[in-house]
């Protein structure tokens, strides 16, 4: 990697308002990143990244994370073949969030358990006594065992 770096936080106004990236990482050094489809803004996954994460990501054009239950780096596609190639990055006013906009390679699914988008599922807000999940009658894309093998 290179010696890639983000400017310091300034002030109010220069974080808010200026050209300098100088993103806000939280408490454990992680930034939020919605992921969504380049050319048609469907959201695919939420990831976290932490200051390498998101250096490799603008330094190599693919998208990188951090995994909090892992406590380790991944990058998207390594193993599946489904490689987010990273078109823009999108920070919010205050510079803690980020949206990241891709093209994803291989069979185009961004979930782990095979469908396009890891949001294929609804809260049923109609019921004032339980919450559940309704599916969103999208199809899978594919199937994990096929991609990871059996777990």
């Amino acid at each position: 990697m290179t010696d890639l770096s983000f400017a310091k936080r300034g002030s109010k106004t220069a974080i808010e308002t200026g050209r300098e990236f100088s993103p806000k990482f939280d408490g454990d050094g992680l930034i939020v990143a919605v992921v969504t489809d380049y050319e048609t803004n469907e959201v695919l996954m939420v990831g976290y990244m932490n200051a390498e994460a998101l250096k490799r990501t603008i330094e190599t054009g693919e998208a990188w994370y951090w995994s909090r239950s892992r406590k380790s780096f991944w990058k998207k596609g390594e193993t599946s073949g489904q490689v987010q190639k990273v078109r823009e990055i999108l920070t919010d006013c205050d510079q803690d969030a980020l949206v990241v906009k891709v093209r994803v390679e291989g069979n185009g699914a961004t979930c782990h358990v095979g469908y396009r988008s890891c949001f294929y599922r609804a809260v049923d807000l109609s019921s004032e006594t339980s919450v559940a999940l309704n599916a969103t009658n999208v199809p899978k894309v594919y199937e994990p065992e096929d991609v990871y093998g059996k777990s």
